[in-house]
């Protein structure tokens, strides 16, 4: 019961406290005087100077009955100061907050619920509404705190619990409108604010269902679940925040996500953190997601000590922002971007290189496989992560990205790259290889480039072709696949997967453009290259099905995308040598890597032979595929590639009609053109300084007999003087020898180097008369039947036992069933 006065007193206290005494009924279940509040409302907009004392009396009236513990009164109180605010608007109403704002303390001090979840509803009334002018003085720290120890309560009764939680919430989302609206917004935004906001709202959005993941942009929730689920008002509420942060305050709104997710250790599993990092990455204006990018980059270093799981977690995390931001701003520290995850990626290495050999037996036993497979789980996170960074930047970005992460590719004997793998050994430098060419793969793939020059410039093209020399089949797959990615640029690659003879070519519409005057340049420049990598990654004793598919792809991809009348005949002999190489078997293959080949070869001759168009050439294919399929299956990729197919035991004693000739290659495809003369010549890769990166046997092991090419033309007496005799204990010397001194190599180096850039005129002559000097010398000494060239072309035509080699180049010939005794 309020305390009433005489009527004495009464006439002589203030005309405003007796209006606002007027609004109290004696009993207060009946609520508000509406018709003294109104007179109460309209002195206060008559007189708003009277506003502060007004306040400053209903505060004291409001502070006596929370004591008392009279809550019908106090809501008489509220409702009153509610009705007061929404009705005044000018600039006295400055003072007339002040009053409101402590009366709303007063209650979210006071330990009852209901009066906490009052003051809360008249602070989210007074949030919404817009003032004339800033308030320079006012802040709101200790509603900061408040709400946000609202949002963990923790009462007994889950009902009370939740409105507790719920107005908290509100609460807070009515501190930020209110804030941000302000001129002084800044002061929200301090770390101080955030470390107690955020945490808040993600407490509860923790109580989400685990089957409800939002994925996607901001949802829209009916108002009975904003209202009545503290996880979909936090969401919301977290959406607003995050909405409102500009350049400035960015990172100290994400920067409380990861101590919370630290501190409750959520990155294993990692289901809400990616839920939340969805939320911020959506609710953000685009062009700040660098920065919490950045941010979540920041944090994996700093955690990069911790377990694999928890590194995954962030990672994935990562991977899920990146997505996100799509064609959006990346920023422009892509490259330190790309060097922190290929650092990581290192250190996921260097571990499970570490958990491999150290430890004991017993440990290893129990404990490798379950570590390993963990830092399989972060080093695949971090490669698609790379490929989304490297799918979603530009073009010119992409290629040095490329160029960045090739130069990080170790290779053995080599230098070059910057990447620390002291500590990795043999086993973990072949493991990061893996790792950083299928990060490129992931970087590369979808890259169109309009030129290859531009896909495959020379600085790019020399280390990338570096690994398909190693003596590792899956390393060479990872070039291959490559390479494909970069020469493939109308999509014709899934049309070409799996190595097959196809019936016809043209139902699988392949598309393609004329040859433009840079590739062919290209192809000019870096062809013999190319030709050579395919020739030796044929060759390779632990090649598996898929290597021979995806160079089988190679040669498509390169008729295809690069191919003139020139480089198709190039790449017909590059199938003949292999063909040759596969019977002759110099290299000591398996029965199924000789078939294998001879698989390949048939596959691509059909392949190229249809889409060239030449008549005879594909009669000639067709034909000897179609005796191959009755007499010699495992010659076809459909059966050598089939489980359990039957295998001969030597390839010596098979019918040329199995073989593809040739004469009748050249003889087809003169009839229709080409310059055939070239055939002629067996195709020999070039000598290069990569040879020593292969642990296999390299071509320059190979005999063979080099005809010095002096620089400047010299009188034949000179030539003789000059040119080392030939004789039958030389040839067992050279036979006999197994390595060759750097200066062979060099010389023979010199010579290829001399046949690639000299005229062809010079070249002719000087064949010509070395071919005159050797005649006699080798016919006395391999009792070989030797027929002079018709025309001075500089080549011979030799019988040696079973092998017959037609127009070889006398600095090329070789003499492989040659045995000295």
């Amino acid at each position: 019961m309020p305390t009433r006065v005489c009527c004495c007193c009464s006439a002589l206290r203030p005309r405003y406290k007796r209006l606002v005494d007027n609004i109290f009924p004696e009993d207060p279940k009946d609520g508000l005087v509406k018709a003294d509040m109104e007179k109460l409302t309209f002195y206060a907009v008559s007189a708003p100077e009277k506003l502060d004392r007004i306040g400053s009396y209903l505060a004291e009236r409001l502070s006596r009955d929370v004591v008392r513990h009279r809550s019908g009164y106090v809501l008489i109180a509220m409702e009153a100061l509610d009705q007061l605010l929404m009705a005044c608007h000018s600039q006295s109403i400055k003072p007339f907050v002040e009053s409101f704002l402590h009366m709303v303390a007063k209650l979210l001090e006071s330990g009852e619920p209901k009066l906490q979840v009052l003051g809360t509803n008249s602070f989210v009334k007074f949030a919404n509404i817009e003032e004339d002018t800033p308030s320079y003085h006012r802040r709101y720290d200790f509603f900061v705190s408040r709400f946000s120890a609202m949002c963990h309560s923790c009462h007994s009764n889950p009902e009370i619990r939740t409105e507790i939680r719920i107005a908290g919430i509100r609460g807070i989302q009515g501190v930020v409108r209110k804030t941000v609206n302000d001129e002084l917004r800044a002061t929200i935004w301090e770390p101080q604010h955030m470390d107690k906001i955020v945490p808040s709202l993600l407490f509860n959005m923790q109580k989400i269902e685990e089957a409800d993941s939002r994925i996607g942009p901001p949802s829209s929730p009916s108002a009975a679940d904003k209202e009545e689920n503290p996880a979909v008002l936090a969401e919301n509420c977290f959406r607003e925040l995050l909405g409102r942060a500009t350049f400035g305050n960015m990172n100290n709104a994400v920067r409380p996500v990861f101590a919370h997710l630290d501190h409750h250790k959520l990155w294993d599993p990692n289901e809400f953190a990616v839920h939340c990092f969805k939320i911020i990455m959506y609710s953000i204006q685009a062009q700040y997601s660098h920065h919490v990018i950045q941010e979540i980059l920041g944090h994996l270093d700093a955690r990069k000590k911790d377990s694999p799981r928890v590194r995954a977690g962030i990672i994935q995390v990562l991977l899920e922002a990146v997505a996100i931001a799509a064609k959006g701003s990346i920023g422009p520290t892509v490259l330190e971007v790309f060097n922190t995850l290929l650092k990581h990626l290192r250190l996921s290495v260097e571990f499970e290189a570490n958990d491999l050999q150290g430890g004991s037996v017993v440990s290893a036993n129990l404990n490798a496989s379950s570590k390993d497979n963990d830092e399989k789980i972060v080093q695949n996170a971090i490669i698609q992560t790379i490929g989304f960074f490297g799918s979603n930047l530009p073009d010119y970005q992409r290629s040095e990205i490329m160029m960045f992460i090739m130069g990080k590719v170790p290779v053995f004997g080599t230098s070059t790259h910057t990447l620390d793998i002291s500590q990795l050994g043999d086993l973990g430098t072949r493991r990061i290889q893996i790792m950083l060419l299928r990060s490129l793969l992931m970087v590369t793939s979808g890259y169109k480039a309009k030129t290859i020059v531009t896909a495959l410039p020379g600085s790019f093209l020399d280390p990338l072709l570096s690994p398909s020399l190693m003596e590792d089949y899956e390393l060479r797959q990872l070039v291959l696949e490559v390479m494909h990615n970069l020469m493939d640029r109308h999509d014709n690659r899934a049309k070409l997967r799996g190595i097959r003879i196809i019936p016809d070519v043209a139902d699988l519409k392949i598309k393609r453009e004329k040859i433009c005057r840079q590739d062919t340049s290209f192809m000019k420049k870096n062809g013999q290259q190319l030709y050579r990598h395919i020739y030796l990654g044929c060759k390779e004793e632990d090649n598996v099905q898929k290597n021979y598919e995806l160079l089988y792809t190679s040669l498509a991809l390169i008729t295809i995308e690069l191919a003139n009348e020139e480089v198709v005949i190039d790449l017909i002999r590059l199938a003949i040598a292999l063909q040759d190489s596969a019977i002759i078997n110099e290299d000591n293959l398996p029965m199924f890597h000789r078939c294998g080949i001879m698989a390949l070869v048939a596959a691509y001759l059909n392949f190229v032979s249809q889409m060239i168009a030449v008549p005879a050439f594909c009669q000639h294919v067709s034909k000897v595929i179609e005796i191959r399929t009755m007499e010699a299956p495992y010659f076809l990729p459909e059966h050598i590639f089939r489980d359990k197919c039957m295998l001969p035991k030597s390839l010596e004693k098979h019918d040329k009609n199995l073989y593809f000739l040739t004469n009748k290659i050249a003889e087809s495809l003169g009839g229709s053109g080409y310059s055939v003369e070239r055939l002629s010549v067996p195709y020999v890769p070039q000598v290069t300084d990569e040879d020593r990166l292969s642990r296999r046997k390299s071509i320059v092991d190979t005999v063979s007999i080099q005809v010095d090419i002096l620089p400047n033309s010299v009188p034949s007496d000179d030539v003789v003087s000059n040119t080392e005799e030939i004789t039958f204990e030389a040839l067992k010397k050279a036979i006999d020898t197994s390595g060759m001194e750097e200066q062979e190599k060099e010389k023979r180096r010199l010579v290829i180097e001399k046949f690639q850039k000299a005229p062809f005129e010079e070249i002719a002559a000087q064949c010509e008369s070395k071919a005159n000097l050797l005649h006699d010398r080798l016919a006395q000494i391999l009792e070989l039947t030797v027929r002079p060239p018709p025309s001075p072309s500089g080549t011979l035509t030799i019988t040696s036992g079973h092998a017959q080699y037609q127009s070889v180049p006398v600095y090329e010939m070789k003499f492989p069933d040659l045995c000295v005794y």
